[in-house]
């Protein structure tokens, strides 16, 4: 492992290694003599020895040293982690290369790992079908026009034709469309892969690539029914990180984010989540002694200043709201033929912190419903066309909202384009 302290006495010399697998460290203890000028902090080394049992009450067992390698010795006067020292997220942002070494960032990635398992336990468990949808795709599943396009630069040769493909590829901004297409065979089906946006923005909410979450059911009628799936997997994901990551948990709701803390399976995290339509919303938002940047108006898209103080006014708990109006939404979304207020079978989860984490719908299965809408898509309810809903959650914002983290861009394990990246 590597060294995270190193105390040398007269008598007798502790060390604290650490290989990764745990914020906690094995306590070390070995003659003096086994110290060498290399021994320092950010070292790795190799310990044999005899485990025991400790005297002392933090910890259960320690490791008396035979001999002490030292397999890479580290400069502590140029490393930028300093012992005994909690590095600000800002500080060791600088690092990108390095900040895997840090309490805050090896916890943040034992935490995204549990979350990962997780969350591909829970759909194994539940009877769903993994599918890998394609990174490359000539679609636009979300219509913002915010894609990477994909293009052939080959040094030397002319560039009389651009596209690899036939068609004009870019890079998936959603695996729906094809979850689309695979729940056409299958009743339940997800994915769980990288998703890239194009918006040119550095805010603390923005990622070019990050994961998505994505789920489609076939065979359902009922929004409660996605809401209770959705429901279902964080309640249970969140559970999962709690029990397998208290330590690293625990370290973002004391020194990072102390103000936001998910409690476990016996506290919030297991009530009933709460659940509103957009028209409960607005009207809850029009009677909000708070003044918002975006004035609240029916017909208008929530922001994130209205999801926030919604989750706030409900008691700090999820909260679904449902049946948004049906100019705001896409075209595949169920019609509900309500009126006057027309809307569609719709829904956003909020939480605290964050605001909107997932998003979903019933699908329009209907094909006469459709086809006013738009000619292509149309096969898929030609055949064996059957009612069905989805949605998506994205990863980087869950773990946002788990740990309590403000910068979006501290929950990914490469920053992108960083000047003092080496990878």
């Amino acid at each position: 492992g590597w060294v995270r302290s190193v105390r040398s006495q007269k008598e007798v010399l502790f060390l604290h290694i650490n290989d990764g697998s745990s914020l906690e460290s094995l306590q070390v203890v070995a003659d003096p003599s086994l110290e060498t000028r290399d021994l320092t902090f950010g070292s790795a080394v190799e310990v044999q020895g005899k485990l025991v049992k400790s005297p002392h009450r933090m910890q259960n067992m320690e490791l008396k040293a035979e001999t002490i390698r030292v397999v890479g010795p580290c400069d502590v006067w140029s490393f930028p982690l300093k012992m005994k020292e909690r590095h600000p997220l800002e500080y060791i942002r600088q690092f990108p290369h390095l900040r895997c070494r840090s309490n805050t960032l090896s916890s943040l990635l034992r935490v995204r790992s549990e979350a990962t398992a997780a969350i591909h336990s829970f759909f194994k468990e539940n009877g769903y079908v993994h599918i890998h949808t394609p990174i490359i795709t000539s679609n636009d599943c979300e219509g913002a026009g915010e894609l990477f396009k994909i293009e052939v630069s080959l040094a030397g040769e002319s560039r009389e034709k651009d596209h690899f493909f036939d068609v004009p590829a870019f890079l998936t901004v959603s695996g729906q469309l094809h979850l689309e297409v695979m729940a056409g065979a299958f009743t339940h089906v997800f994915t769980f892969g990288p998703t890239f946006r194009a918006e040119n923005s550095q805010s603390r909410r923005h990622l070019a690539e990050f994961y998505m979450v994505e789920a489609e059911l076939s065979f359902t009628e009922s929004l409660q029914d996605i809401t209770q799936v959705m429901e279902d997997l964080l309640k249970t994901a969140t559970s999962t990180v709690l029990s397998k990551c208290p330590h690293d948990v625990e370290l973002f709701h004391k020194y990072v984010a102390p103000a936001q803390k998910v409690t476990n399976a016996t506290g919030k995290c297991c009530n009933p989540f709460m659940l509103i339509s957009y028209s409960e919303a607005v009207e809850i938002l029009k009677q909000a002694a708070q003044t918002f940047t975006f004035k609240p108006e029916w017909g208008c898209d929530l922001q994130t200043e209205h999801e926030k103080y919604l989750v706030k006014h409900c008691g700090e708990v999820p909260l679904f709201v449902i049946n948004y109006p049906y100019d705001l939404k896409p075209f595949y979304m169920r019609d509900n033929e309500d009126g006057p207020q027309h809307t569609v079978a719709a829904v956003d989860l909020l939480v605290p912190g964050i605001g909107e984490l997932c998003g979903g719908s019933l699908r329009e299965e209907r094909l006469h419903f459709i086809e006013s809408r738009l000619q292509r898509y149309l096969d898929l309810r030609k055949f064996g066309s059957v009612p069905h809903g989805g949605f998506g959650m994205g990863f980087e914002r869950y773990l946002q909202y788990l740990l309590g983290v403000d910068n979006i861009k501290d929950v990914i394990p490469f920053p992108r384009f960083s000047h003092s990246c080496l990878l």
